[in-house]
């Protein structure tokens, strides 16, 4: 059987892409979109990447109006932490972490998207 190999892209709507873009970029350093075919888009570093589809009631997201959840591998969860609240973002730490599996702490963007920040093991 013929498998994907991974993402190539993650795709939403928003009520101000290019805001939304910029606070991405500038809080957890992912690049936006390149405006032509000559610039080479964000990188992402190889790693484990989970997909797993939920229950349609988990609580696990938060909000239960949004259907999905980011989830982004960082090297320093601590670091990452302290970055983001200095710039006034407020981040919730799991209180049960580290897991087996690592560490998980999560925030959500502006537009109230729901995000988990994890520093596997």
């Amino acid at each position: 059987m013929e498998k994907v190999t991974g993402f190539g892209g993650f795709f939403f709507r928003s009520e101000n892409p290019g805001e939304l873009a910029k606070w991405y970029h500038d809080h957890l350093g992912i690049d936006p979109v390149p405006g032509d075919y000559g610039t080479p888009c964000w990188q992402q570093e190889a790693g484990a990447t989970v997909f797993a589809p939920f229950e349609k009631a988990t609580d696990y997201f938060g909000n239960l109006e949004k259907q999905f959840m980011l989830n982004f591998r960082v090297r320093d969860l601590d670091a990452m932490i302290a970055q983001l609240e200095a710039a006034g973002i407020e981040v919730r730490r799991d209180p049960n972490s580290p897991y087996p599996n690592g560490s998980f702490a999560w925030l959500n963007d502006p537009e109230g998207n729901p995000i988990e920040l994890w520093q596997p093991v």
